[in-house]
């Protein structure tokens, strides 16, 4: 179960319908920086917090040139339910089969109150604008975790800068 895809290893590319139903894949995004984050489930406290946050840091993530896309197992209509009791303006794509998840290794043995169960685990990756996996977050805390992606950004982005 560890095929968690490593900093320097390419991306896998995917393709996914966002809340809209609309086609998207990693590869729509050949001159941007990708926040590929996943998470449980629609509407649930942490899950909340975490595209609440990345929402408020959404402008500065695009200054910086990337594109965030929250990923589950919920539907497009759940997605779409999300984020408009929630006025997030993320893209979030559906992956109910999750391929999209096994594919990051974000598809885990997980435990809750005792009982084991597969599940989507809260897992980011910021992927270059050439495809490279630039970092991993293998263990998500959803409290301050968009802010630490976004700082990380601005670190890697200054470092391309100078090259």
């Amino acid at each position: 179960m560890n095929n968690i895809p490593q900093t320097g290893q390419q991306a896998p590319n995917f393709t996914a319908l966002d809340q809209d139903d609309n086609q998207v894949s990693l590869s729509d995004f050949s001159d941007k920086w990708v926040v590929l984050y996943f998470y449980p489930k629609d509407d649930t406290p942490g899950c909340t917090v975490e595209a609440k946050d990345f929402t408020e840091f959404n402008q500065e993530f695009n200054q910086l040139k990337a594109k965030i896309l929250g990923v589950s197992t919920d539907s497009a209509k759940s997605h779409c339910r999300f984020i408009n009791k929630h006025n997030l303006s993320i893209t979030l794509l559906s992956d109910p089969e999750h391929h999209l998840a096994e594919m990051y290794g974000a598809w885990r043995l997980k435990k809750f109150m005792g009982k084991e169960y597969m599940g989507v685990a809260r897992s980011t990756f910021l992927i270059s604008p050439d495809r490279i996996i630039a970092y991993t977050w293998s263990v998500v805390k959803s409290k301050g975790h968009a802010e630490q992606v976004l700082n990380k950004l601005q670190e890697l982005s200054a470092l391309v800068a100078i090259e």
